[in-house]
């Protein structure tokens, strides 16, 4: 069996990572070429994470970032298209709701070659999102619906997406968080030198890990000004009396072009920065960390599967099942204060306390393969 899976960013390297180890155990049996969009174009972001993950190089690299969506996407399609016409595989893999994702499935459903989408069925229920119509519309034309949670596989199933087409899977994260956790923490004093950030590695100083890259946080200088207002407060005053916990803020390069634009710098002084950081250095950040602030869909999963608390600078989020349970919280991106107090909260959370098996037992990609060999 010939897959071609299309990725283009940061999330779904990671996932591509687990279920290349598992294509890659079972021999001959699925051969996988992998196509990089280039929808995460700084090498600090992609190249990165397929090196330090042991994922197979890209066999076609379509070199599209950076323009608009309806620009970045018709240019996606055209180029997958044309790949998929030479190649001709059995069946498409997407991850996810990027851009890349819907590009793909639209490409391979036009040519009637299989869809099969893994992490299917999130729903934010915000149509407001780009990622939110590229969930929906790639679960419409997916082939097969690969669900992390109960939740997703019950969204699909209210939307009329036949029985036969869902798969509750457990989710590929699940998978990374056990296989790349443990080397993270073996390999901690490397990560952090080589992040610059060695008074890190030992896990002795208190501090927040943070992550701000949404367009709908960083384009708007009100919500923008307000998550940084509170970020820098921490860093200074602490939290309700606590003293001040050192916060640690890899700066995706459109966030630090709009804190620029903005005329926002000053904001940044309290805080420690960073480039982005690779995955391994932010597993390893994530375990250490006594607080989680992002509005990444990623890292809110990424931090409860490694036992740390969450803040999510949000409106509201398609991992729900954290809510539910505490780990994860939302704050409203435009207060200050009802940040102030979430994280306040967070910090409370009893973190040895058990935590619910929401993901699946770290085996998703066993799953999917034994799915994907009956299509």
């Amino acid at each position: 069996m010939r897959i071609l899976t299309v990725v283009g960013a940061r999330p779904q390297f990671i996932k591509a990572a687990a279920l290349s180890r598992a294509i890659s155990a079972m021999g001959n049996v699925i051969q996988e070429q992998i196509l990089h969009t280039g929808q995460h174009y700084d090498a600090a972001m992609s190249d990165q994470f397929f090196s330090e993950l042991g994922i197979p190089a890209p066999a076609f690299h379509l070199g599209i970032g950076g323009g608009s969506h309806g620009a970045n996407t018709g240019r996606m399609l055209e180029g997958i298209e044309q790949v998929l016409l030479e190649q001709r595989p059995d069946a498409l893999l997407v991850y996810g709701d990027t851009d890349s994702t819907l590009a793909g499935g639209l490409a391979a459903s036009k040519l009637k070659i299989p869809v099969v989408h893994v992490e299917a069925g999130l729903r934010s229920f915000n149509r407001h999102q780009p990622e939110e119509q590229n969930r929906v519309l790639i679960d419409h034309l997916a082939d097969l619906c690969f669900a992390p949670t109960d939740s997703a596989v019950a969204h699909l199933r209210r939307e009329g997406i036949a029985d036969e087409r869902i798969v509750r899977s457990g989710d590929v994260m699940a998978d990374a968080a056990r296989l790349f956790g443990e080397e993270a923490e073996q390999r901690a004093n490397e990560l952090m030198t080589s992040a610059g950030l060695q008074v890190m590695a030992g896990g002795n100083q208190p501090f927040v890990l943070a992550t701000i890259h949404r367009a709908e946080n960083t384009d708007d200088p009100v919500r923008l000004e307000a998550i940084l207002k509170a970020l820098a407060a921490v860093a200074i005053k602490g939290v309700d009396g606590h003293d001040p916990y050192s916060v640690l803020l890899p700066l995706h390069p459109r966030t630090k072009a709009r804190i620029d634009s903005f005329e926002l710098e000053h904001l940044l002084e309290p805080l420690t920065l960073t480039p982005p950081l690779g995955f391994m250095a932010m597993v390893l950040l994530e375990r250490k960390a006594s607080l989680v602030v992002t509005d990444s869909g990623g890292v809110q999963k990424e931090a409860f599967l490694q036992g740390t608390p969450c803040v999510t600078v949000r409106t509201e989020t398609e991992w729900v099942e954290l809510l539910e349970c505490g780990w994860n919280l939302l704050a409203d991106p435009s207060d200050t204060l009802g940040i102030l107090k979430a994280m306040h909260q967070q910090l409370a959370i009893d973190i040895k306390q058990p935590r619910p098996q929401l993901y699946g037992d770290g085996y998703a990609a066993k799953e999917i393969m034994a799915n994907l060999m009956q299509l």
